[in-house]
């Protein structure tokens, strides 16, 4: 038997999110509905709305769809390869955008905004990463530079690199960030003793380590806030 498709402009006009967007803007459109105009259209008995609605509720959000894979996607009827590399792309976007929006000179007034700035970087990484942001006098994020991938400790953070790089871009204070793909905040040992080496190599230098963050897919642990440092 031919499978039967919904096709978005089949339907009637007020149910088009395609010109809902041109009508009324992209900010009326529910996360479905934008999924809808990737995928373009549904399976037999069901719209494209409705499927994406399907697929945003079994997901439990945007995050958590992101992370989907191509297998994973194509479970749901009326998604194949094609469907689920369209929005695989789309959320990838998404994420790197909300990376490069710190591109202007932010200036850091509380760990949350270190948090906004570096969660869409580290906090859905599946590994360790640490990163170094780099600020000048006026603590304006100048530069971040990721140190190092796959651990913590003072054998993979360089500390020599990390004051090179402070140096040469003009840097007076930094702030540490590493991820803890567990979801855990708790810091460890070994972020303890990088963050008292680097902190120490830095007042020689006169260039102060600001604070240091542990950051999670949600959470973040700061270790001026908590009075770790």
């Amino acid at each position: 038997m031919e499978t039967k498709h919904f096709p978005i402009t089949n339907w009637s006009e007020d149910d088009r999110p395609r010109e809902k967007l041109i009508q009324k803007g992209k900010e009326a459109l529910s996360d479905a509905e934008l999924i809808a105009i990737l995928i373009g259209s549904g399976s037999r008995n069901e719209s494209a709305v409705a499927l994406s609605k399907r697929i945003v509720v079994s997901a439990g959000n945007l995050n958590s769809l992101g992370k989907m894979s191509i297998a994973q996607l194509i479970q749901f009827k009326g998604i194949g390869e094609a469907k689920a590399i369209s929005i695989i792309a789309a959320l990838e976007l998404g994420r790197r955008r909300r990376a490069e929006d710190v591109v202007e000179l932010v200036k850091i007034t509380s760990s949350k905004m270190v948090f906004i700035i570096m969660q869409p970087i580290i906090g859905e990484l599946a590994h360790e990463e640490f990163w170094v942001l780099f600020l000048n006098n006026s603590r304006k994020v100048i530069s971040k530079s990721q140190l190092s991938k796959g651990g913590i400790s003072g054998t993979v953070v360089d500390v020599r690199l990390v004051f090179k790089l402070a140096l040469e871009s003009g840097a007076t204070g930094l702030i540490l960030c590493h991820n803890h793909p567990s979801g855990g905040l708790e810091p460890s040992e070994a972020d303890l003793q990088i963050t008292q080496k680097l902190k120490l190599a830095g007042e020689s230098l006169d260039v102060k380590v600001l604070d240091h963050l542990i950051i999670t897919e949600t959470k973040y642990y700061s270790f001026v806030d908590e009075g770790t440092f």
